[in-house]
């Protein structure tokens, strides 16, 4: 990329609106640095972001991906360097400036205005006119429509529904939508964790909009700590750490132990340390359990142990996680811990007894995110926090803040809000509660979902100190890299059924989706099956 002079001006203004720039000239930053005080958050970046091609952002927390984007967007400006319009310096002052520049972002959080239509939400700010600036409702719904079918959401969003009544992946529709619509095409569209609350088909769907967008010649940025993705959609991986970008690899040359250690400076297989501690001593012991979504599981998890359950999605995991935790009624079998039966149907008895789940969707299962760092870990343990029916506030504030230093909580007070923590802090938050219920077994469905890889290695480091004071766990992950890493053993499951079990010696990724796609094992397990 060719530097441009620090005495460029930025396009003036006409009408309200910057001029339009021409729409074949590349987007980049050049030796871009941002402070905030005494915070470093960007050190000398330079990158260029080439049309008609995918470049993946990665990086841990901190290391300075939302700055870059909002410098992009015009949402900061950078202390030093330069934005680049092809080899021209502009300033981008405001949002404003930026979108009609054509950078355009797709917010993790979408902002949706919940009294008003998706149709109007799509256009605020330039819904259509009659004369006499009346509102135009006809040309509105001429538009949507429009819209809707060129991008091929016409199926699931109903342009009519209240913004109050969407679904977190239609939130995250209508922001794509107000990106792509409007007078000046976008040039540039940067995509920040846009699959955090989408189904398996609509990433499907957003994928091929995505690759569709690439070959119209539109520049992509694609944030997202899921490697998988990155994998499936990039061309080019950039990386930064500490606000530094420390490496640009193509997505076709590089793997993700290499990103990795661009990451955080060092290999994957570094990330997991535990040594194997499991014991004779059985803890849980589900024989024969079945409910409406799993059939005939049994399994044990002993002391110490660290037991992984892999499968595909809609595989049951879930489903047998809830049932163990009380919160899915079972048909049969039997579950005891310590030998002691495990109540059905009711969760707290469940906890009592020594059994605690971190759900999959931790904000909407596990969290109150209105709620203070402090409230979240003290939950569980209220009981033990009371004194003649009163909560003793010292007790829980000490509580919070043992284990909130212990789990490296990055957060300004055990007071603030867990909605403003990061996901990685937020996982820890969950797993502070469970630490201090002090349970006898834990389940751990999918516990670095959405997370990044410094957030994960200290996961992983929590799951072994927790194996090694002597808890039996029980982990559901999609990545096999990390169960691999894990666990002790790996119970497959398909279709609510266990289809096979491999020790650690025996487990491979291929091994694992063997029996994660055994369809002739399901089938000969099933009853009235021929064989």
């Amino acid at each position: 990329m060719t530097r441009a002079p620090h005495s460029t001006a930025g396009p003036e203004p006409a009408g309200g609106q910057p001029d339009a720039v021409p729409r074949n000239e590349s987007i980049g930053i050049a030796d871009v640095t941002k402070r905030f005080g005494a915070v470093q958050a960007l050190t000398g970046v330079t990158l260029d972001f080439p049309r008609g091609q995918v470049t993946a952002l990665m990086g841990e927390n901190g290391a300075g991906k939302s700055t870059l984007l909002k410098i992009l967007t015009g949402d900061h400006q950078p202390t030093e360097g330069h934005v680049l319009l092809g080899d021209e310096s502009v300033t981008l002052d405001s949002p404003a400036r930026a979108r009609a520049a054509g950078i355009r972002i797709i917010p993790q959080e979408p902002e949706i205005i919940p009294h008003i239509s998706v149709a109007e939400n799509v256009y605020a700010g330039a819904l259509p006119r009659k004369r006499g600036r009346r509102f135009d409702r006809a040309e509105l719904r001429r538009r949507i429509r429009a819209d809707l079918d060129r991008l091929g959401f016409a199926d699931v969003l109903d342009p009519d529904l209240l913004g109050s009544r969407l679904t977190p992946a239609q939130r995250q529709l209508v922001e794509i939508m107000r990106a792509l619509t409007g007078s000046t095409p976008p040039r540039l569209l940067a995509f920040d964790e846009p699959t955090s609350s989408l189904s398996e088909h609509e990433v499907d769907a957003l994928f091929a909009l995505i690759r569709r967008l690439r070959d119209q010649g539109i520049a992509i940025v694609y944030v997202s700590h899921r490697m998988q993705e990155i994998f499936q959609l990039a061309d080019r991986i950039a990386v930064l750490r500490d606000g530094s970008l420390v490496g640009v690899q193509r997505a076709d040359t590089t793997n993700e132990g290499e990103l990795v250690r661009l990451m955080v400076g060092r290999d994957l297989s570094a990330m997991f340390v535990r040594q194997r501690v499991a014991t004779d001593r059985l803890v849980l012991d589900v024989k024969n359990l079945s409910t409406d979504d799993v059939h005939d599981i049994s399994l044990q998890v002993h002391a110490g142990e660290v037991v992984g359950l892999a499968g595909l999605i809609g595989a049951g995991r879930s489903e047998l996680a809830l049932a163990l935790a009380g919160d899915q009624p079972v048909r049969s079998g039997a579950v005891t811990l310590d030998g002691v039966p495990l109540p059905s149907g009711r969760p707290g008895a469940v906890i009592r007894a020594g059994l605690g789940l971190a759900p999959e969707e931790r904000k909407a299962q596990a969290l109150f995110l209105q709620q203070s760092v402090r409230a979240n870990t003290s939950l569980v343990v209220l009981d033990r926090l009371r004194r003649f029916r009163f909560v003793r506030r010292g007790a829980e504030r000490d509580l919070a803040q043992h284990y909130t230093d212990r789990l490296r909580v990055r957060t300004p007070s055990i007071n603030h809000e867990v909605r403003k923590l990061s996901g990685g802090n937020q996982q820890k938050i969950v797993l502070a509660r469970w630490l201090a219920r002090k349970p006898k077994v834990l389940i751990l469905d999918e516990p670095t979902r959405g997370i990044d890889v410094g957030a994960k290695a200290e996961i992983y480091q929590i799951i072994a100190d927790l194996a090694a004071e002597g808890v039996a766990l029980l982990v559901i992950s999609s990545e096999l890299t990390e169960l691999l890493g894990l666990a002790d053993r790996v119970v497959v499951m398909q279709q609510g059924r266990i289809t096979g079990e491999l020790s650690h010696e025996e487990a491979t990724e291929e091994s694992i989706l063997a029996l994660a796609m055994a369809d002739d094992i399901i089938s000969a397990s099933t009853p009235g099956a021929t064989s």
